[in-house]
């Protein structure tokens, strides 16, 4: 079943996650602004750099609709900096950054190093393996009561649930698989039916 799939294009690798989306066969809308978050059944949230996307979702009047409409239910999907978006709270955030508080965790922005300590590793993921990507990756340090651990590297969570949100600590749409994106249209399917 096709669905309208937003992507956050406000800055980030939102062409990569929207080329997977469509190669899935789903209707993808670029989202920039309030009024394009009508035309959207999902959301992902692509990773970039967290303090600018939180600067351009304020300046862009997106933070509010954008919290009311995945507290509401909109099935949302944050990787790497979206994730960072997505928390509750961001250990080590600049005093201006903003969080919508969607996803019961805490996290660390760039807790794995600098740009020369990206690196890829093994994962398993509901429904199979992939290779996940993991550049100035963010740590999940807390994670609350309502919250599911679905993929973990070593002992650190690095994929959650909880309810209609989904967020990944790494880049699956540079991955060369489709499995996170799949499992994401899934699960946005059966919130929606």
């Amino acid at each position: 079943m096709t669905m309208s799939v937003g992507v956050l294009a406000l800055q980030g690798a939102f062409a990569a996650h929207a080329e997977v989306l469509r190669a899935l066969g789903q209707r993808v809308l670029e989202v920039r602004t309030p009024a394009d978050l009508g035309g959207v059944d999902a959301l992902v949230l692509p990773g970039g750099e967290s303090s600018t996307m939180s600067h351009l979702l304020v300046t862009s009047g997106l933070l509010e609709p954008l919290a009311r409409a995945i507290s509401g239910g909109m099935p949302a999907m944050g990787t790497c900096a979206g994730l960072i978006v997505l928390a509750a709270s961001i250990a080590d955030g600049r005093e201006d950054q903003h969080c919508l508080g969607v996803l019961d965790v805490s996290v660390r922005r760039n807790a794995y190093g600098r740009q020369r300590d990206s690196f890829e590793a093994d994962l398993v993921l509901p429904g199979g393996g992939m290779r996940g990507v993991f550049i100035r990756a963010p740590r999940i340090e807390t994670v609350g009561p309502g919250v599911e651990v679905l993929a973990r590297h070593g002992e650190d969570p690095v994929l959650v649930a909880q309810g209609n949100v989904l967020g990944a600590t790494f880049h699956p749409e540079i991955s060369g698989s489709a499995l996170l994106h799949e499992y994401f249209v899934s699960m946005a399917h059966e919130r929606k039916a």
